[in-house]
């Protein structure tokens, strides 16, 4: 796997760093507030599993699933939930976890569909911003890294279901996804 990695562009010990400076500012945002932290998977799972251990106010957790990508390194721009929440949102503060905000397209779609469902608020969170690549008027309330138009793998990010176990965040060699 490692040898697909033409560099390392956040290390562990950054990306350990990053982590627990969001959760803190996430912290002292949502204290006294009904945090609702939710994962879209299967990207940002590694990612929220860090990022909730550094939360230290009470918050629930939920999981979604959406497509727009299939196995392709571009979004096709449609948006299929595999999986809903399970839980209601009414007057709950949401924090949507996301691993890259490129296009937007996506985490549009999901930002609007949720809104309509009785949220009180609904903030984003992004581990990676690739801003060079946004289609729609999409901003992260919190963002870790901003990210130079590359492919990246690696804590969460794949490549055809590959590199999400890497300890860091990597730029793939274009020959293995060309």
């Amino acid at each position: 796997m490692t040898n697909d990695i033409l560099k390392v562009l956040i290390s562990q010990q950054e990306l350990h760093k990053k982590v627990e400076e969001l959760g803190a500012q996430i912290s002292r945002d949502y204290a006294g507030k009904n945090l609702m932290m939710v994962s879209v998977l299967k990207g940002s799972v590694v990612f929220m599993a860090d990022l909730m251990r550094a939360v230290t106010v009470p918050c629930e957790i939920d999981f979604m699933s959406v497509s727009s990508y299939g196995h392709g390194v571009k979004t096709s721009g449609v948006v299929k939930i595999v999986k809903d929440l399970d839980i209601d949102l009414k007057n709950r503060d949401l924090l949507i976890v996301e691993d890259i905000l490129d296009s937007g397209m996506t985490l549009n779609y999901i930002k609007n569909m949720l809104e309509q469902r009785g949220t009180r608020s609904i903030k984003i969170c992004t581990l990676l911003d690739k801003p060079e690549r946004r289609q729609v008027d999409l901003q992260a309330d919190y963002s870790g890294f901003s990210v130079p138009d590359e492919f990246v793998v690696g804590y969460g990010l794949d490549f055809a279901e590959r590199y999400r176990n890497l300890p860091y965040v990597g730029v793939l060699k274009p020959s293995v996804y060309s």
